[in-house]
């Protein structure tokens, strides 16, 4: 059983707001799920950043392509030369020139970004205010708008607070780098960290149902069942599909359907079902190295966990200063229907999940 541990800085006021601002396919902020759109992240590991498919990118690398505006479906295509086929910053210099000499390249092109899709309003009123070329003008897309007008009423709607905890990653870490490849070679698709947060969300929910509710009115709606809500990257945006009963699923089978999912989303083969109906949400914002979060909630859900970006952090353990992977968890939560001492308990009992996860139900 890990021993659990005081992180250096771990303490932070949570009094600060969020957030909701995108550049698809990269998020620059926070943002809570919605039923048309989200901007959701994946995970990352130590110092480095993983697509859904679990290949590595230095934060070098990942601020170059968002500079560049590269994708990350463009990055997966770049051939690294790095170790174990990383892209090197020489890989991303090196195509970024060959793209900009109008040479062939072997990478397909980028999907287009969410503001390069967007209808250019050049006349009127603020037009005028706004003069080109210092300014640009663009209309908000109905999915912005829907998504915008989903967030303010999230907030209108529900006096959210936030709790951030500190989640030891370093077994799992070991486990993902010694058995991630015979995972893959048996599954036929990689082993990254989201069955292991979706598995332990799963069970600390059954164990506080509170979290897993609705609030009509000045009634509570219990759910006895979890359609847990999680983070895909498509070229076109970032959607949350929604894991339907995730409690009845062992871990390989929830590592399974969160491959189909993602697979599915990148594809635009999702239905309408698929996003529909989640009763608790996870959105991961650390791909590009940010730490803590406060995501917005989605209602008529009553809270939204973040998970911050895993890094090799010096923490205190048995009075002795060790290294070990750390990630910062945000449960944003609606205080009508969960108290802090609530939100509290759940929030340890997801990373107690973590920390003390059976592995042998993953070989």
């Amino acid at each position: 059983m890990p021993t659990r541990f005081t992180s250096i800085g771990q303490t932070l006021s949570n009094n600060f707001a969020s957030e909701e601002l995108f550049s698809a396919p990269k998020p620059v902020a926070v943002v809570a799920p919605s039923p048309v759109a989200q901007k959701v992240v994946e995970l990352k590991t130590d110092g480095q950043r993983p697509d859904m498919a679990g290949r590595f990118y230095s934060p070098l690398v990942l601020n170059i392509a968002r500079t560049e505006g590269i994708s990350m479906s463009e990055l997966e295509r770049i051939p690294g030369t790095g170790m174990e086929g990383r892209v090197s910053k020489k890989d991303i210099l090196a195509y970024i020139a060959q793209r900009a000499g109008g040479m062939k390249s072997s990478v397909a092109t980028s999907a287009p970004r969410i503001e390069s899709t967007m209808k250019h309003v050049d006349s009127g009123e603020l037009a005028q205010r706004f003069p080109a070329p210092q300014f640009e003008i663009l209309q908000m897309s109905n999915v912005i708008q829907k998504m915008a007008e989903h967030m303010v009423r999230s907030v209108q709607t529900s006096p959210h607070v936030f709790a951030i905890h500190a989640c030891d990653f370093t077994n799992l870490v070991k486990f993902r780098e010694a058995n991630g490849a015979a995972f893959e070679k048996r599954e036929g698709f990689k082993l990254t960290y989201t069955p292991f947060i979706a598995d332990a969300i799963t069970k600390a929910l059954k164990e506080f149902p509170l979290v897993n509710s609705s609030i009509e009115g000045d009634k509570i709606i219990l759910k006895k069942f979890v359609n847990l809500g999680m983070a895909v990257a498509s070229d076109n945006g970032l959607i949350v599909p929604v894991i339907k009963n995730a409690d009845e699923k062992n871990f390989l089978g929830l590592a399974r359907q969160i491959n189909d999912l993602a697979t599915r989303t990148r594809n635009k083969k999702l239905s309408p079902s698929d996003i529909e109906g989640g009763t608790f949400t996870f959105s991961n914002y650390g791909v590009f190295g940010t730490l803590f979060g406060t995501p917005i909630i989605a209602q008529p859900q009553v809270a939204i966990m973040g998970v911050g970006a895993i890094k090799k952090q010096p923490v205190v353990v048995n009075d002795a200063i060790a290294i070990r992977s750390i990630s910062y968890f945000t449960l944003s939560f609606d205080h009508r229907t969960i108290d802090g001492a609530l939100g509290g308990q759940f929030l340890e009992a997801v990373i107690r999940n973590i920390e003390n996860f059976d592995t042998k139900v993953v070989l």
